[in-house]
């Protein structure tokens, strides 16, 4: 199994994530998505990261490659059993790459007009789901889910956008700190990912 991965890819982040949750026994292979290798073009011809192989079965869309890791290899169980949980599990994941994860993309265009206002209704949209945060310990839930591997590394690069975790409040603060603990996480960092928090804290 390998898991062809961009080193500062949102998306790339969340795959390495559930590898690591998982404990799955893949490789990860760095690459440059302006020059991807001859061997990754020849299982995907588009080259884009992330790609995930495993014999025959070639997947290149990072919720799938999550869902797919997530049962190949069941435990520990990253999606409640029952398929109405699955499903608003599904549909909030949605959501966040519809919404966050596209301000986010916007905000981060350097020198745009719409860069600061992606920035600011990013921003606004966090602080009004304060309550989220602050009703339980993961996101919407008690138990850490596929919905957390998608928000932690959604959350590690806010501060590349000045936006500072801490000023949103303590129930946003305490949830990304409980996320950034975990050894999962750590391990899941690139070189460039952890540069990126250690740029930001000097």
């Amino acid at each position: 199994m390998i898991l062809f991965s961009s080193q500062n890819c949102i998306m790339s982040h969340c795959a390495r994530l559930v590898v690591h949750e998982k404990g799955v026994p893949a490789d990860i292979e760095y690459f440059d998505p302006t020059d991807p290798p001859e061997d990754l073009l020849e299982l995907n011809p588009n080259g884009n990261a992330p790609t995930f192989v495993e014999r025959d079965l070639v997947l290149y869309d990072a919720r799938i490659i999550m869902e797919y890791l997530d049962e190949r290899f069941p435990h520990p169980a990253l999606h409640q059993m029952d398929p109405v949980s699955r499903a608003n599990a599904r549909m909030l994941i949605k959501r966040i790459d519809q919404d966050w994860y596209q301000m986010l993309e916007e905000a981060q265009l350097q020198g745009d007009k719409r860069a600061a206002k992606a920035k600011k209704v990013l921003r606004e949209s966090l602080l009004a789901a304060a309550p989220v945060f602050d009703a339980t310990t993961y996101f919407m839930g008690e138990d850490y889910s596929l919905i957390d591997c998608a928000m932690a590394p959604f959350l590690w690069r806010l501060g590349s956008v000045g936006i500072d975790i801490s000023s949103l409040g303590k129930g946003i603060t305490a949830y990304a700190n409980r996320l950034f603990a975990r050894k999962a996480f750590q391990d899941s960092l690139s070189h460039d990912e952890k540069e990126l928090m250690q740029s930001q804290t000097k």
